[in-house]
């Protein structure tokens, strides 16, 4: 969350009571949790990595891209996590949601007076 820049566009209050469960604090705070309970009673973490931070952590360690994801997801669960996503395929998914949302609209532009433009937007942090 240190890259948001709290512009409240993506903020309901489901989304803040997300928010507040991912940050470091948290993380650690559930983990710790985790190590001193029967594993029946384990809250499961999953973490989603998206590939645009993945080249920062080849760069900083002198990986390659793919041995830094897996150096990474090894890691994550090294620390009691229990699932690693990519994040690359839901946005993949966004896009390709954009493109027929946009054909749509482009070809209603002659009978309807708001189909163009459109906006689109993807969190930048």
């Amino acid at each position: 969350l240190s890259d948001c820049l709290a512009c409240d566009n993506c903020m309901t209050s489901e989304e803040g009571a997300r928010v507040f469960q991912q940050n470091q604090k948290e993380l650690f705070r559930i983990l710790n949790l985790n190590k001193k309970c029967d594993t029946s009673k384990h809250k499961v973490l999953a973490v989603s990595i998206c590939p645009q931070s993945l080249p920062y952590f080849a760069a900083k360690f002198n990986l390659s891209v793919n041995d830094a994801a897996r150096r990474l997801c090894g890691f994550l669960k090294s620390l009691g996590v229990h699932y690693v996503f990519d994040t690359t395929i839901a946005a993949d998914f966004s896009i390709l949601e954009s493109q027929r949302e946009f054909v749509q609209r482009y070809q209603r532009r002659n009978q309807e007076e708001h189909a163009l433009p459109m906006f689109a937007s993807a969190c930048p942090g």
